[in-house]
């Protein structure tokens, strides 16, 4: 997490925006053997907001994750737009 809050550019090695979604990010983290994925989006192009995070255990991101994220990107929006955010 630190290497992409605190480089001016992240490679997409780390940090990228997955296809076929509404604005969905995933930054990449790996601890040992172990291969994490946080999900994501931003927030007014300047702040990015997670919203889940799970041990990659297959290739493909599983689509519930990507929905739940998707589902909370909505949810973040309606909150801002109604001023509760």
């Amino acid at each position: 997490m630190r290497l992409v809050k605190e480089q001016p550019s992240v490679l997409t090695e780390y940090f990228k925006k997955l296809q076929g979604t509404d604005g969905i990010w995933e930054i990449r983290a790996k601890r040992g053997r172990n291969a994490f994925r946080f999900l994501g989006f931003l927030d007014e192009e300047r702040i990015v907001v997670l919203t889940n995070g799970f041990a990659k255990e297959t290739r493909k991101t599983p689509a519930s994750e990507i929905a739940l994220a998707e589902k909370r990107k909505t949810e973040h929006s309606s909150r801002k737009q109604n001023g509760r955010s």
